[in-house]
């Protein structure tokens, strides 16, 4: 028995056979040839571009998707056309014949295209939901945008944890919310809508239960820990100075240890909820402290205080973590510290004069560009040694360019002239010397209805054990001592903040 005729004779063309199906042939074609090829060279590439993933992930799946939707409304608008025209008879569904060779052969591209399709697609899909993930997007993709946090995160205790675990955290709705919120995101940085810097702290940030507690876990916090803080002063001789001291950790579960000391604050036997009157959280006149019984004690700011209508129509914040720890993963370090690290570190040589407070001078000097910060580094050491110490141009010249080479380094991890970004931009809550971190309610002025005042002794989240010289810390056994200031001002330096003589710029 011979084959039924493959196409009558009159018969029209297939619906297939219009241009803007043709369009979408070649698209999907060609988005499926590139879209593969891509993922290959990714798959097996050690380290992904941000925009080539970018290319990978969205716009070459989007050239196929686009060419799949072509095909089928090229074919409505020919069989709408067609059945405008009298002369077309057009069935009112599409007929298969599998006894037609040329059905059996579309039928099997058919079915095997869309087998292909659909496997590209998931695992373009699974692999885009990776990358969007992914650290090298969330830093590189938005390269002058991201530049500031982007670089601190590198640098910090947190390098190896992905953006994505302390922003989004796990769960489907997070992670939906945080690509809603992504959409924006690339609108501000196509129309540059982004504020330079960028605004600090993130307002629709996950809860800290949610997302730092998957790794640190609050309940087993207790106890204390010695620390030794070292300084170098910024006179002549780049003075060492230590400072021995107890941190009184503690902990908020009774189970293990005295609820007591700093991780006091902690919400597992204590809720404390605070009111803040300014956007960065720095101005708190009013804080409530909830014990385990469900005793609510009120404390109200002496200083700035708040009405009761403006106490009822603010809004209310649950202290967590990142209310200390506000900076655990993007860090821009006050150029003191960054020095200490340095001086300690054998970084910088403390025999060159004055080599902390000319660093400091070039380090906060207010440069345009990162190019003009670069250039006056470059020199600023060595034009201040040819003209007040010659002599040490040759004697120190490993040591001078070791400098520079350090200052470099760190202004390029703590500064940023195109984002207005450094340490008095983002401060850091954790301590009280740069900012006004803890005093922020442990001011003295914080008092209840009944008398009590949140406290400012030293000795409730600190001992000091040991302090001067390193020479003199390490003679002296370790005891507790009141508060020693390096240089001697005249006057008792515990009745006021650090912050306001210490800005990040002095010599502690």
């Amino acid at each position: 028995m011979r084959n039924a005729p493959e196409r009558p004779a009159g018969a029209p063309p297939p619906l297939i056979q219009n241009w803007i199906s043709f369009l979408g042939i070649f698209l999907a074609v060609s988005g499926f040839a590139v879209t593969a090829t891509l993922v290959a060279v990714d798959f097996f590439a050690s380290n992904t571009n941000p925009y080539l993933g970018i290319i990978i992930y969205f716009v070459s799946p989007s050239i196929l998707v686009a060419g799949l939707l072509l095909i089928p409304i090229g074919m409505l608008r020919e069989r709408r056309r067609r059945r405008l025209n009298p002369s077309f008879k057009i069935p009112r569904f599409p007929l298969l014949d599998l006894n037609l060779r040329r059905h059996q052969v579309g039928f099997l591209i058919f079915v095997f295209g869309t087998v292909a399709i659909l496997v590209l697609l998931s695992l373009v899909s699974y692999r885009g939901y990776q990358f969007t993930d992914s650290v090298t997007f969330c830093g590189k993709t938005c390269h002058a945008v991201m530049k500031p946090e982007y670089t601190a995160y590198l640098h910090s205790p947190h390098a190896r944890v992905a953006c994505a675990e302390c922003h989004v955290g796990p769960g489907a709705s997070w992670f939906v919310r945080s690509k809603l919120s992504g959409t924006y995101q690339i609108y501000s940085v196509i129309f540059k809508k982004y504020s330079r810097p960028i605004q600090s702290p993130v307002k629709n940030l996950r809860p800290a239960q949610e997302t730092c507690e998957q790794c640190h876990w609050p309940a087993k916090f207790f106890g204390a820990q010695q620390k030794t803080f070292a300084h170098y002063l910024t006179d002549e001789k780049n003075s060492p100075w230590q400072i021995q001291m107890l941190l009184k950790v503690g902990g908020g579960d009774p189970t293990v240890g005295s609820a007591t000391g700093i991780h006091w604050h902690m919400n597992i036997k204590n809720d404390i909820d605070y009111i803040s009157t300014d956007e960065k959280r720095q101005v708190i006149p009013w804080v409530r402290a909830t014990d385990h019984t469900g005793k609510a004690t009120e404390y109200m700011s002496t200083e700035n205080p708040l009405t009761p209508e403006q106490v009822s129509k603010a809004s209310l914040r649950r202290m967590d973590c990142v209310d200390c720890h506000n900076r655990p993963s993007h860090i821009f370090n006050p150029p003191n510290r960054a020095l200490d690290q340095a001086f300690l570190t054998g970084r910088l040589d403390p025999s060159l004069p004055y080599l902390k407070r000319e660093s400091i001078r070039l380090l906060i000097k207010e440069y345009t560009t990162e190019e003009a910060a670069q250039k006056s580094i470059l020199t600023g050491l060595s034009q201040f040694y040819e003209k007040n110490y010659p002599g040490l141009l040759r004697e120190k010249a490993v040591s001078l360019k070791q400098a520079t080479e350090e200052l470099l380094r760190i202004y390029q991890a703590n500064f940023f002239p195109y984002m207005k970004v450094n340490w008095q931009v983002h401060p850091e809550h954790l301590g009280h010397l740069n900012s006004d971190g803890c005093f922020r309610c442990h001011d003295g002025l914080h008092k209840s209805r009944d008398g009590k005042v949140i406290t400012k002794e030293c000795n409730a989240c600190h001992t000091i054990l040991g302090q001067g010289t390193p020479e003199e810390v390490a003679k002296t056994p370790p005891m507790e001592q009141p508060f020693r200031h390096p240089v001697d001002v005249g006057a008792d330096v515990t009745q006021d903040k650090c912050n306001i003589c210490h800005t990040g710029t002095s010599g502690l």
